[in-house]
């Protein structure tokens, strides 16, 4: 639990209802004894069932593996959009088992910023450009310079362009609803202390 000020960082800022929806709830219960862990963003967006619904679908449906660029490339841009959103929750959720698709503990501080992209020799030439792609897909307001999207064209495809995008705004989309909602992380990650969790919130000290 973060502490900003006098404000305790931990519970969401709205209540999980309680008699709504039964057969979606059913559906998360099923979910969550997969996954071994509880989906509080699930469970909070039961206030308003068509967003569950939808954002339900729009994560049943993001590339986790496309074979022209791998499920590594597409979990490193999963993780580095997370890191550019600040979401502790997507953080956490998204460097799940990182070392299961090869990376290591130096790509993650790069991810983070602690170290340039370019200072790890680990990530390939298209990978280096994904996450700087990830990364200006991120910010707020968007800027794309033109050497960017001259260098994304000489290497990807039009279809693989599609295919990271899409990624990198799912990140993006779940990451700004859930710290919206004041949702925390679910503990996935915790045997990964050099996440930096609890350094990645956006309550601010006025």
């Amino acid at each position: 639990m973060i502490s900003v000020d006098s404000i305790q960082i931990g519970a969401p800022y709205v209540s999980v209802p309680k008699h709504k929806g039964f057969v979606l709830r059913f559906l998360i219960w099923i979910v969550e004894k997969v996954m071994h862990k509880e989906l509080l963003p699930a469970r909070v967006l039961l206030w308003y069932p068509k967003t569950l619904i939808a954002s339900g679908v729009l994560e049943s449906l993001v590339a986790h593996n496309e074979k022209s660029l791998g499920r590594r490339m597409l979990k490193l841009v999963r993780v580095q959009a997370s890191f550019a959103v600040s979401c502790p929750f997507c953080i956490d959720m998204n460097s799940f088992k990182h070392e299961h698709f090869g990376i290591t503990e130096e790509e993650i501080h790069a991810l983070q910023g602690q170290i340039p992209l370019e200072k790890v020799k680990t990530f390939s030439q298209r990978e280096r450009l994904a996450l700087e792609y990830a990364r200006s897909a991120s910010d707020s307001p968007l800027r794309f310079s033109s050497d960017l999207i001259a260098r994304l064209k000489e290497n990807f495809t039009d279809r693989e362009m599609v295919i990271l995008a899409s990624t990198i705004a799912q990140v993006n989309y779940w990451g700004r609803l859930i710290q919206a909602l004041g949702i925390p992380p679910a503990g996935f990650s915790n045997e990964c202390p050099y996440l930096n969790l609890e350094n990645y919130y956006t309550l601010v000290k006025k």
